[in-house]
């Protein structure tokens, strides 16, 4: 399975048909290799042209006249837009003459709605959807949305039992086409290495305006060793040589491309939100299972690694969800002073929150609780549940809005 040869259905379809049914221009962003082409093809409509900005004769005509390359073009898929961003103003000209629904749709391998020219230009005429790798929802035939199964109080059932070894080589593979086609670690692992040294050498330039690209590689696996942790860009770009301001544009590429994200601390204040130190999650678990070079028999030497490489999975597992949901959901994480923490915080309509502890084992006991406890304490009557994600089979109520559930629970 390849991203041209995928036919895997995508939770994503209704959302952009929804888009394209009623704005203008829909503009799908997300990852390399994540199968954005491969779905706005699938998605195009009658008549629909196809011009793709990795091109280099296409994007050289998009950077010297970009009115020229869009004349007459009527209904549009214009892939990679990332590598001309000024078609957008463009793009804005000519959607102010024919505000038509569903006449571009575009796809980016960059957060290109960050750059404020951008997103001001085309203000209330595109709307941004997130395709991230393959969920294993996606994978496995789900149809069930864990986050609003769970915000309406309905823990989803068990149908596909992941555990152990298989749950292991799930998080290992991760959710990239390409990956998830190589039948072996050793496979996966060389398209990952090859698949960041293109984004190291090719994005880095054109995107994060990055000229010392030597640099990058130590300071993304210094970021891989600290995924799940606070991000301290003082800390970290000392080990590597870089000043606080660099670290940050450094990791704030990385984020732009889709690799990782800085996840926000909950708190009932939202000032208190913006100030604190987030932590570093990675969006794809086998692509960090890659750069810390973790297969199965290293896992049993050092079996702590499969711990925070679950983290990374579940975090990807619930962000897939979040994009593809019916209501809007933000995925935080809890820490007080007393270091009492846990590990994500889902927050939901009118501040109603879901607070989420994974742990590896196959047995839950009293002290894998004492974060969410103590949460649920915080939370008051915005707290709607705790739950335990683990590496078993069974739904167990753990007390007053406790549980333990599967992990499986994720792609039901």
């Amino acid at each position: 399975m390849t991203e041209a040869d995928s036919i895997l259905p995508r939770s994503l379809v209704p959302r952009i048909e929804e888009a394209l049914a009623d704005t203008p221009a829909v503009l799908l962003v997300g990852p390399r290799q994540s199968g954005k082409t491969t779905l706005a093809r699938r998605l195009a409509r009658e008549g629909m042209q196809y011009l793709t900005l990795d091109d280099e004769l296409t994007r050289t005509a998009a950077l010297n006249d970009p009115v020229g390359l869009l004349r007459g073009r009527d209904c549009l898929i214009l892939d990679e837009v990332q590598r001309a961003s000024n078609l957008l103003l463009t793009l804005k000209k000519i959607i102010d003459e024919d505000r038509r629904p569903g006449r571009f749709l575009l796809t980016g391998s960059a957060n290109i709605m960050t750059l404020p020219t951008v997103a001001d230009s085309l203000a209330g005429r595109m709307e941004t959807l997130t395709l991230l790798p393959l969920s294993q929802t996606e994978m496995r035939g789900g149809s069930i949305n864990w986050l609003d199964s769970v915000f309406s109080r309905e823990i989803p059932r068990v149908r596909d039992i992941l555990v152990g070894d298989a749950l292991r080589a799930a998080v290992l593979t991760g959710g990239y086409p390409e990956a998830v086609a190589r039948a072996t670690v050793r496979r996966r692992q060389i398209w990952a290495r090859q698949y960041m040294d293109a984004i190291l050498k090719r994005d880095a330039r054109e995107l994060g305006r990055i000229d010392k690209i030597a640099e990058l590689p130590r300071f993304f696996r210094l970021l891989a060793e600290s995924a799940g942790q606070l991000c301290n860009y003082s800390q970290l770009g000392a080990a590597v040589g870089l000043n606080y301001k660099t670290a940050a544009r450094y990791t704030a590429f990385f984020e732009q491309v889709f690799l990782l994200s800085r996840v926000e601390v909950w708190a009932q204040n939202r000032i208190s939100r913006a100030i604190k130190t987030p932590k570093i999650q990675f969006m794809d678990s086998g692509l960090l299972a890659a750069q810390l070079e973790v297969t199965p028999t290293t896992l049993t030497t050092r079996p702590e690694r499969f711990g925070m490489l679950l983290e990374s999975f579940v975090y990807g597992e619930l962000l897939k969800h979040a994009h593809t949901a019916e209501d809007f959901y933000r995925i935080m994480f809890y820490r007080d002073h007393n270091q009492h923490e846990v590990d994500f915080v889902i927050e939901g309509k009118g501040g109603q929150v879901i607070g989420v502890e994974v742990k590896a084992a196959a047995t839950i006991t009293g002290r894998d609780l004492t974060g969410l406890k103590r949460f649920a304490e915080i939370a008051g009557d915005s707290f709607l549940m705790g739950v335990v994600l683990y590496d078993g089979e069974q739904t167990l109520p753990m007390g007053d809005k406790l549980w333990a559930v599967p992990l499986s629970t994720l792609w039901t």
